[in-house]
């Protein structure tokens, strides 16, 4: 292949955010979707960690972070400046605290030291932080949309699909309205949709 190649997994949160900041930027790609248990020999080959997603740019270089792919991409073009707002803590606690809760409240059964209600609790103090975050502002980093709002959202979706019902009644209403714009987003639906 020629040009830039993303191999993602659609529904991968790391591979989420990498091509709607892709897709925001306009650069030119082609997509490889990824399957988890025959994964590509030729990824394997560019980035033997296995995971998605990772870009082949075109002039060779390879991306293998997430967040990396969403900088160079932002690079390229950001008209709205999601760069702007520094939310470089934020998406750190998020990838670093927020996603191993996660993980362990989506998986509970893999980690039977504690009950699913404990890391469910151990995720809300970050939603909470998020909630008191949209409080004074419609997105995490202020007014408009940025850099932030794309990194967390599919982590935020991932936790809350977790037990809809749950989060759906959680003191959280300003971060249950801003998952639903993000998840009604014309983005979010184009990196989302189904490929042949």
């Amino acid at each position: 292949m020629t040009g830039n190649v993303l191999y993602s997994f659609r529904r991968c949160p790391y591979a989420m955010r990498a091509r709607m900041a892709l897709r925001y930027s306009g650069v030119p790609l082609s997509i490889v979707e990824v399957s988890l248990k025959a994964k590509p020999a030729e990824m394997l080959a560019l980035s033997p960690k296995g995971t998605v997603p990772v870009l082949v740019c075109a002039d060779g270089r390879v991306i293998e972070q997430s967040l990396e792919i969403m900088h160079w991409a932002l690079a390229q073009y950001d008209p709205d400046n999601w760069l702007g707002p520094d939310s470089a803590a934020l998406i750190e606690e998020n990838d670093q605290v927020f996603k191993v809760n996660l993980d362990r409240y989506k998986y509970a059964i893999r980690y039977p030291e504690q009950p699913m209600e404990h890391y469910r609790a151990q995720g809300a103090a970050f939603l909470q932080r998020l909630e008191m975050m949209l409080e004074q502002t419609p997105y995490l980093a202020g007014d408009t949309l940025s850099l932030a709002d794309i990194a967390l959202a599919p982590f935020v979706r991932q936790f809350a699909h977790v037990d809809r019902d749950w989060f759906e009644q959680a003191p959280y209403p300003r971060l249950n309205a801003w998952l639903e714009r993000f998840l009604a987003s014309e983005l979010f639906n184009a990196v989302m949709a189904k490929t042949a």
